[in-house]
């Protein structure tokens, strides 16, 4: 009987000390590491040792380095190559993660002040309007189905590449009263109707009822670019039209440099804004191949330098960006770039594209003095925590602006067509 009691004991003693080794902080560390660490070439990952763990890897291929002792576990990114460690507890496997070491990669950190000219594909119709004719007020083109938003690329069989393409087809048919064959993009849809301008009794030309523009300007922050490719990501969130709300589909189009000449400072429920020109000069640094939900990127023709931190520095990977301190690259004056202390609320470590990655907020007295946190213009502005480049502010809170969010630099790269995740060449043998 006293043995069964003891026996008891002794079971209730040492299934205590699992749930409590299980619930204890160290252990719940353990338990939150992810099931694959991504590292680069050069960094090391450590955590505490508080509980009887221990660690192995799968195969000496000498590119991870394991190193452990009483009171921490910690890896050593040498070279580029793959591992699995597996964790234990008194010989009992409780975890095994993946490591993946890539190649060292870096890019030159932004923060200048950059002129946006965007060419759109075909000419964006932005509202309709009455044309005043013998019969009365109409809009032929609304009468043609065609709505705010769609893009005209095509009139009569004929590409129609800026406004300047248009008044001569509308003139002609107009005069022949023949109805114009028109093909428009419609959310990546092609569409064909059929419209038919209609004459001003004022003005004595043919009209088509419609608004219309053939480019977009604005500034922005340049976030990044790679010294050997010359491939640069900006802005860090999509260009919509200002009268549309839709993302300008892009042909083609220019960077050129900025100047700040104000601002505009923010307030609850009153976002501020940069006040910029474009450099007198209007030199062309770069071009504009893609609009997209992460910036716009393309190809720089010279290099940039921020007089600030202009050598290439290491990226974060979503999942390595911690919650703290961290420092923004941006400009409130002229053309002169500095850096600013901001506090990264929260991050999430995505494991696929995705915008909104981190909740930011504006620390330094300085900033706040002048802009209130975060303004228009400022999206694209680099972030920096511990040395590395880990994303770019993109949006403000309206009714705080002191806050805003930012997107983890992983996407902007991806989108840029940087290949972080390259293998490393073979050596010829």
């Amino acid at each position: 009987m006293k043995y069964e009691l003891l026996k008891k004991i002794i079971g209730g003693i040492l299934l205590v000390s699992l749930v409590a080794i299980g619930f204890s902080k160290p252990m719940q560390e353990y338990v939150n590491i992810p099931q694959k660490i991504t590292l680069f070439e050069g960094q090391h990952f450590s955590l505490p040792k508080a509980v009887n763990v221990s660690a192995s890897l799968s195969a000496d291929n000498k590119s991870i380095a394991l190193e452990q002792n009483r009171h921490s576990l910690s890896l050593q990114a040498n070279s580029p190559g793959k591992n699995e460690m597996m964790l234990e507890i008194a010989g009992f496997p409780i975890k095994q993660v993946d490591v993946d070491v890539l190649k060292d990669f870096r890019v030159i950190p932004g923060g200048q002040s950059i002129g946006i000219k965007l060419n759109t594909v075909g000419v964006l119709v932005v509202g309709h309007h009455q044309i005043d004719t013998e019969e009365g007020k109409v809009s032929p083109g609304e009468i043609a189905g065609i709505k705010v938003g769609d893009i005209i690329t095509e009139i009569d069989g004929k590409r129609i590449e800026k406004m300047a393409d248009v008044a001569p087809l509308v003139q002609k048919t107009g005069n022949e009263g023949k109805p114009l064959d028109i093909v428009i993009n419609r959310e990546n849809q092609i569409i064909k109707t059929k419209l038919k301008p209609m004459k001003d009794k004022k003005e004595k030309t043919y009209k088509l009822g419609l608004y219309i523009r053939d480019s977009a300007a604005g500034i922005g922050t340049m976030t990044f670019y790679q010294p050997e490719s010359k491939k640069y990501g900006a802005l860090g969130h999509v260009i919509s039209d200002m009268d549309t709300k839709k993302p300008i589909v892009v042909e083609d189009g220019q960077i050129v440099r900025s100047t700040v000449t104000s601002i505009e400072k923010g307030s609850n429920g009153d976002p501020g804004e940069k006040l910029a020109r474009f450099s007198t000069d209007r030199e062309v640094i770069g071009n504009i191949s893609r609009n997209s939900p992460f910036g716009i990127f393309g190809k720089l023709n010279k290099e940039l330098k921020n007089g600030v931190l202009d050598k290439p520095l290491p990226i974060a990977l979503s999942h390595q960006v911690k919650e703290g301190p961290a420092q923004i690259l941006t400009v409130v004056n002229d053309d002169e770039v500095n850096l600013f202390d901001i506090e990264i609320v929260s991050t999430i470590p995505q494991k696929f594209p995705a915008t909104k990655g981190m909740v930011i907020k504006v620390t330094d007295p300085k900033l706040l003095e002048k802009t209130g946190g975060i303004v228009q213009g400022m999206s694209g502005s680099p972030i920096i925590q511990n040395g590395k480049l880990v994303g770019a502010v993109t949006h403000v809170f309206v009714n705080d602006p002191t806050s805003g969010y930012g997107v983890h630099i992983e996407w902007m790269l991806n989108e840029a067509g940087i290949d972080i995740y390259e293998k490393p060449r073979e050596k010829a043998s």
